[in-house]
């Protein structure tokens, strides 16, 4: 780790702790050149692979503006949405791999939007899984209420 102040190319590491709940590592560093002490953090970076093979970092915002679009008109507050893209996002770290598909990542979301609102879930899958006909959301709906008979019995 380069200093800040001098450029001098090393520094020694002072204290670690973790940061943001976990997610990220708070280094207190000092440079053996010029002697200050600056800090640094560092977090895992989680990519997104697309369809057409290009590779972004996996964004909240997304999650959270795709599963707005289907709650449009209902009744979600922006906390259930925050909530509903970190359990994905947990979710998809909890994979363990620096690179997840797409097609995990909705996978991941599915989940919790059916928790959160069966209608946006419905609209959601609609597009997710490319719903070509009315059979296709009847299928979906029959899985609904047999999940929701079976959560029943439990």
């Amino acid at each position: 780790m380069h200093c800040p102040y001098c450029r001098h190319p090393d520094s020694r590491v002072v204290d670690s702790r973790e940061a943001e709940e976990g997610t990220a590592i708070r280094r207190r560093r000092s440079c053996p050149s010029c002697a200050r002490r600056f800090t640094t953090v560092e977090t895992a970076v989680l990519s997104v692979v697309k369809r057409s093979g290009v590779t972004e970092p996996f964004s909240r915002e997304k999650v959270i503006v795709g599963v707005r679009r289907a709650c449009q008109g209902r009744e979600v507050d922006d906390d259930a949405l925050n909530l509903l893209a970190q359990q994905v996002e947990d979710a998809v770290r909890a994979k363990g791999s620096p690179e997840v598909p797409s097609h995990e990542v909705g996978l991941a979301i599915l989940g919790p939007l059916r928790d959160l609102d069966e209608v946006a879930y419905l609209r959601f899958a609609s597009v997710y899984r490319s719903f070509t006909s009315a059979a296709d959301f009847e299928r979906e709906i029959t899985e609904m209420r047999a999940a929701r008979a079976a959560a029943a019995v439990d």
